[in-house]
């Protein structure tokens, strides 16, 4: 398959097929070489087409829980209580600009991340 830019979602499939066929190709080879254009193009494309949204202020959380291998125990003391923890975690709490504030310093989770989205009510 010549290598030619993705410009439609037709593209982007076969792009992802050949991406399958070169996948493990052996470093240096001409194969990775093309493996390396094909992955470049398709982030490309995605990113243009498919932007991922902010994550919320749980899935930034969690993401960087998985990352650490933390806890929930290690949120004690950034968020107050193993309940408050749970709270949050569940979505049934959000979080204080305190918590904000230790989540930020001990996690490193940008605090407009924390923060989240504003919703704007909409007047009844």
């Amino acid at each position: 398959m010549a290598i030619r830019p993705i410009r439609s979602e037709d593209d982007h499939q076969r792009a992802l097929a050949r991406v399958a066929e070169l996948w493990g190709a052996a470093e240096g080879s001409a194969e990775a070489d093309e493996l390396e254009v094909w992955v470049a193009l398709i982030d490309a494309w995605e990113s243009a087409h498919e932007p991922m949204g902010a994550p919320t202020p749980v899935e930034a959380i969690r993401f960087r829980m998985d990352q650490e291998g933390l806890t929930r125990a290690d949120l004690v003391p950034l968020l107050g209580s193993p309940s408050r923890v749970s709270e949050v975690l569940s979505g049934k709490r959000g979080l204080s600009l305190a918590m904000i504030r230790r989540v930020h310093a001990r996690l490193g989770i940008p605090a407009d991340v924390l923060i989240g989205p504003l919703e704007l009510e909409t007047a009844a």
